[in-house]
């Protein structure tokens, strides 16, 4: 449970990051942090945080002398910077993107069905890069081979572009909290590859 991901917001409380439950208790008790209550977005120092009792089914941290919550996002108290990250062109941020299924028939797919194809291919000066790389089902590969879409008289079910950048990416996403939805848009929902620059 102590590793479990917390939501770390900036001090204007946009969401910068995610940390384990046990970095965010530590941030709380050194003052560089305040928990937020998702009910009610009131925040709390580590004493009034300690002070609340866990409801019943909710997960909590045994202490010798009582439980604490487990604190799901919090906001720093001095840190002020906006993020500034994006999305890495990774095998499995790019089957994220495009929702393990082929971006020609658009048919869902195991990721051992899918192979990742470039739509203008390399033998053609095709770059490995968010925009000219996509999922497709072994069966729209084949046809595909390496002609262009016209040539193949193939489309794509949506245009590729590289995803927006969101803390919850780098959670899986059996682990994020439903609390977090009110800090991070349900659009950013959604191994390094070498790509082309």
């Amino acid at each position: 449970m102590l590793n479990d991901p917390t939501l770390v917001l900036n001090r204007s409380w946009v969401a910068i990051t995610t940390t384990t439950v046990w970095s965010a208790l530590g941030l709380v008790c050194r003052g560089a942090a305040k928990v937020i209550e998702p009910e009610t977005c009131i925040t709390h120092d580590l004493r009034s945080w300690s002070d609340l009792r866990p409801k019943d089914g909710e997960p909590s941290i045994r202490t010798v002398r009582s439980s604490i919550r487990v604190p799901e996002i919090i906001v720093l108290t001095e840190h002020d910077s906006p993020p500034r990250r994006s999305v890495p062109f990774s095998r499995r941020n790019l089957y994220r993107r495009d929702g393990y299924r082929c971006q020609y028939c658009g048919k869902g797919q195991s990721a051992a069905e899918l192979s990742i194809d470039h739509v203008v291919p390399r033998s053609r000066g095709g770059r490995t890069t968010w925009d000219n790389c996509v999922l497709s089902c072994i069966p729209c590969n084949v046809k595909k081979g390496s002609r262009l879409l016209n040539e193949a008289g193939m489309s794509l079910v949506a245009p590729p572009g590289k995803p927006v950048w969101s803390p919850c990416l780098l959670v899986n996403k059996a682990n994020r909290r439903p609390s977090w939805m009110q800090f991070v848009s349900d659009a950013y929902w959604g191994v390094e590859l070498e790509h082309d620059d």
